[in-house]
């Protein structure tokens, strides 16, 4: 038998209405632990074993969704020096990346269907707020995915200088996006395999420079500071360089037994992510006697060259490449199945969550966000990536909220993992996260603030459009919203009053 929650906002919300209990032996409890992937237009090729992702790629995905290697981590040294950078990438994955993991880790244990965090928020908070968190989160993830293809091509300038510009540049960028989007339909296994290749093509120069710099460090070195520090630049580059370890939470539905694969493959990837970052910095600044103020972007591969020659300092180039790839691959995966599991509770068109019949991918999210991270590969990112990071925070302090809510709410919702701790622990890991988000967003000039709030008021148009077009019958949505608020005791069955005890089927 299936429970269904009593909260009225779970009732009007479309993650609850008209589901259907595939396996209630795995899921008994609570309506929200159906894996939504098996909703309308899912159904094609989903349970199919070898689509599922495992260990070991889910692990890589993660990392090129937060790092992808220490590549774009020099900037932390010239805004303070090798000090202070250290310090920041020591301290910060306790601060941020575990908490954050944690939370992950509980709830996509907990409600284990693509969209992620916008199950999250949708059912601690209702319909409107999950849909406005996807909003922020799309909007975040794709002009993420959109920034890769032209880096790429900018690193493959060092060693194919023929790309510098022109037409050249452009047909680079477009048969960047245009291969990788393919590669997508493939499904999340064939881009999870393909990320830890690529993976250990990017880490690879790394672990050759540390090796090679070890005779040749002086810890003296790791002491230095800038003269004129930047604090913004230094948070703004720890915090872009390890955000995002809930962006793989709107692929659960796709992960095979995630009640033991999220919490592992979480683990590790933040013990490769926090290692990438802090020993190779640990070997470039102590080897490398250079200023901070000649540590800008692309630094380490200047260094590589200093430490070993310039054999290693194209390879380090060509590592680069390779990892805007793995970068492009995961946000182009954690975006379109953020939209595809939109649409598959209900706050999107349905056509969204259309699988095809092949490789049982939403393809129609797939096309809509490559197209949507093409058309913006050609602008100018440097002011549109303080506005994500400010929009990422808000989305983040409402994730954290839902986590509360639930913890509190909630507390005998079935989680496969838990976070150490009850309420106090709960609070506790929300608490240095949503102090630095404060922070973060704190600093941000008001154009920011100003962009942030084009972008939301976006968002609730969205809200209210999908509403309308419901109402008036405009497109076809695969779940009931908030209209149907009464469908959802119709369909999900009787109310047991308490989390966890028998309802009706």
């Amino acid at each position: 038998m299936i429970a269904q929650g009593t909260q009225s906002n779970e009732e009007a919300s479309p993650v609850h209405s008209n589901a259907s209990p595939a396996k209630p032996e795995s899921f008994a409890g609570d309506a929200t632990h159906l894996s939504v992937t098996a909703s309308a237009g899912s159904g094609a090729g989903q349970e199919r074993g070898r689509n599922k992702l495992t260990l070991l790629p889910l692990t890589f995905l993660i990392f090129f969704q937060v790092a992808g290697g220490p590549y774009g981590a020099e900037p932390a040294v010239q805004a303070a020096g090798p000090l202070f950078a250290l310090i920041g990438f020591l301290v910060f994955p306790f601060v941020w990346a575990v908490p954050e993991s944690l939370v992950t880790a509980e709830l996509s244990t907990a409600m284990p269907g693509n969209g992620g965090y916008v199950l999250w928020v949708d059912r601690a908070s209702g319909p409107f707020a999950g849909s406005l968190m996807g909003t922020w989160k799309y909007v975040c993830a794709a002009i993420g995915a959109a920034a890769f293809p032209a880096l790429c091509s900018d690193y493959l300038v060092r060693v194919a200088p023929a790309v510098s510009g022109g037409g050249a540049r452009v047909a680079t960028i477009v048969t960047f996006n245009v291969a990788l989007t393919l590669l997508s339909y493939t499904g999340l296994s064939v881009v999870g395999w393909t990320t830890v290749a690529l993976g250990l093509a990017a880490l690879s120069p790394f672990v050759v420079m540390v090796g090679v710099a070890l005779p040749k460090i002086r810890p003296r070195r790791w002491g230095a500071t800038a003269r004129a520090k930047d604090w913004k630049l230094l948070l703004n580059t720890l915090f872009w360089n390890l955000n995002g370890w809930d962006s793989v939470s709107t692929m659960a539905g796709e992960v095979d037994r995630p009640g033991r694969t999220f919490p592992a493959a979480l683990v590790s990837a933040v013990c490769i992510g926090s290692l990438g970052y802090v020993l190779p910095l640990m070997a470039a600044t102590g080897a490398v006697d250079a200023p901070p103020e000649a540590w800008g972007d692309g630094y380490f591969a200047d260094a590589a060259g200093l430490i070993a020659g310039e054999w290693l300092k194209y390879w380090m180039e060509v590592g680069a490449a390779v990892s805007s790839v793995g970068l492009y691959s995961a946000s182009l995966s954690s975006a379109s199945y953020l939209l595809a599991g939109m649409a598959e509770v209900g706050h999107l068109p349905s056509l969204l969550a259309a699988r095809a019949p092949v490789f049982g991918t939403p393809w129609a999210s797939i096309t809509v966000t490559g197209a949507v991270a093409l058309g913006m590969s050609f602008l100018s990112f440097d002011s549109i990536v303080a506005v994500t990071n400010f929009l990422y925070g808000l989305g983040m302090l409402l994730e954290l909220a839902a986590f509360l809510w639930l913890r509190v709410r909630r507390p005998r919702l079935p989680r496969p993992y838990r976070a150490p701790g009850g309420a106090a622990g709960a609070a506790a890991v929300c608490a240095m996260p949503a102090a630095f988000l404060v922070l973060v967003m704190a600093v941000a000039g008001w154009k920011v603030c100003a962009a942030g709030a084009g972008f939301t008021a976006a968002g609730v148009a969205v809200y209210y459009l999908m509403r309308f077009c419901r109402a008036r019958g405009c497109v076809e949505f695969a779940r009931p919203g908030p209209e149907g608020e009464g469908e959802a005791g119709e369909h999900g069955g009787g109310e047991s009053g308490k989390e966890g005890e028998p309802g009706d089927a």
